[in-house]
């Protein structure tokens, strides 16, 4: 029983130390050849082998035509048609390799390729890491993966992930773009890149570009998310945000957060906190603080609505902007209000929808709507169809009005100074001497009427066809009857400042 109970506790031991033979053997290199070579004058560390050599280290194979063994260091050199079958998916090919059997590390050299399924990575020297499993080279790599040719200065290759880290002067060229990176990852499987650093995409044509310092991009599918300063340039137009998604074969953008569209010819910008574009059904918009601004050297104009829409022509330049829902807007010399507003490029008109509004210096001009053309970055003329009134406060609490069916008015820098009042016009005018002293009130009816202003005050009205006009003192006109129908004075709702068209 003694004898027994000593053979039992023996065996725990005497597996021990065949477990450890078991894993010295399995840590050794083995190898096989043609023929074996031992001459210490040329490699005194151990045999030569030609021919047909197989070597096996811990289930990694490596063939070449020629090679070296250390056996004392568990190490070896291997020459010509090195290839090192690493797994059932992954090869490296070089001319020639280093390895070493205790920390499975593999130096390869010359015409050096790692392949990995449908991914090559070709360079002149390579470092693989049994252990990791990660593949690193230091001077200039190029890998092929399906349509995408990646190019970089020092490169990681994570087997497991089948992703590539790349650093400095990475270019990928794609049939249809080619994209520079600072600093890129990207996966083999499917087929992403990821920037962490300046990055660019240029299309092979050279009509659209897109910059940004951080995001993604599936080369596969062609979709993308840009972070970090992103900006998409596509002709004259000119997108950007805090984050844009974008699917680039439709040309469809989801800008995200202090969005701009840029029309650079036109000098138009498109401001909000989210915007779409769709560049080939050709319309875009923005929404949350949605903003519009007709950019001038002079003096811009701002314009706020709940909702804005832009339509873009062949050429991809913003051909109408539609303003939904509280439009207002702002210039020094020019401000105005309206439910919904249409700006269109061919004549630089806007048009204004329900119960709009216009201030131009003294003056408020109001109609069912109103038509402002623009030229080169002032007002031009202007058409108000329908209930159309202008109204300018006297030197007194009371108002000086015209009224009619239709008004077509003209500016010269900037300011009125010629109106013409067709059908049912009306007028009540308060006559003063050079010593703004009140003559009277002017009460007047005509079918059409002229009236020309100076420095945005009356200065003639010329009655037209059937006139019917009195001037009155200013005591024999009830308080009831200095106001025409349908009198309204929206100066508290009149944007004063560039803030003021936020405040509905």
């Amino acid at each position: 029983m003694k004898r027994i109970f000593r053979y039992l506790f023996l065996l725990p031991v005497i597996f021990h130390l065949a477990a450890s033979a078991q894993e010295k053997e399995k840590t050794k290199i083995q190898y096989s050849g043609n023929v074996w070579q031992f001459n210490k004058d040329i490699y005194k560390d151990g045999p030569r082998i030609l021919g047909n050599v197989v070597m096996n280290h811990d289930s990694a194979f490596l063939f070449c035509d020629s090679a070296y063994v250390n056996e004392a260091e568990n190490r070896m050199i291997a020459y010509g048609n090195v290839r090192v079958k690493l797994s059932d998916t992954l090869n490296l090919y070089s001319d020639s390799l280093k390895y070493d059997g205790n920390t499975r590390i593999a130096h390869a050299n010359s015409n050096v390729r790692l392949i990995d399924n449908q991914t090559t990575l070709t360079t002149d020297t390579l470092v693989y890491d049994r252990n990791s499993r990660i593949a690193q080279y230091d001077c200039w790599g190029k890998i092929v993966n399906d349509k995408n040719i990646l190019v970089s200065h020092h490169g990681y290759y994570y087997t497991d992930a089948k992703e590539f880290f790349f650093k400095e002067k990475v270019l990928m060229i794609n049939p249809e773009y080619n994209m520079y990176s600072d600093t890129l990852k990207y996966n083999t499987v499917s087929e992403t890149a990821y920037f962490f650093g300046p990055s660019h995409i240029i299309s092979k044509d050279k009509t659209d570009s897109i910059y940004c310092e951080n995001g993604w991009y599936n080369t596969r599918l062609d979709i993308a998310r840009f972070r970090k300063r992103a900006k998409i340039y596509h002709e004259n137009t000119f997108l950007t945000g805090d984050s844009i998604y974008y699917i680039r074969e439709v040309g469809y953008g989801q800008v995200f957060r202090h969005a701009e569209l840029i029309d650079t010819k036109q000098n138009i910008m498109i401001l909000g906190n989210y915007g779409e574009m769709q560049r080939k059904k050709g319309f875009a918009f923005m929404v949350d603080s949605a903003q519009a601004i007709m950019v001038d050297k002079k003096d811009s104009l701002f314009m706020h609505a709940d909702t804005i829409r832009a339509t873009f022509d062949t050429l991809q330049n913003i051909r109408t902007v539609f303003c939904f829902y509280k439009v207002k807007f702002f210039r020094h010399d020019l401000q105005g209000m309206s439910d919904s507003l249409v700006w269109m490029s061919r004549d630089s008109t806007l048009t204004m929808y329900h119960e709009p509004v216009i201030w131009s210096e003294t003056n408020q001009l109001s109609a069912d709507s109103i038509s402002l053309k623009m030229h080169n970055g002032e007002a031009d003329s202007l058409k108000m169809f329908s209930s159309a009134f202008i109204v300018s406060k006297d030197d007194t609490n009371s108002f000086n009005q015209v009224k009619g069916r239709t008004v077509l008015a003209k500016f010269r820098n900037n300011d009125l100074y010629k109106v013409k009042v067709i059908g049912n016009s009306q007028t009540i005018y308060y006559v003063r001497e050079e010593d703004k002293s009140l003559i009277g009130i002017n009460v007047a009816v005509s079918s059409d009427m002229l009236i020309y202003l100076d420095n945005n005050q009356f200065k003639t009205i010329t009655y037209i066809d059937k006139p019917d006009h009195h001037l009155i003192p200013e005591k024999d006109v009830p308080e009831n009857e200095r106001k025409l129908k349908n009198f309204k004075w929206e100066e508290k709702r009149r944007p004063m400042k560039k803030s003021d068209i936020f405040v509905w």
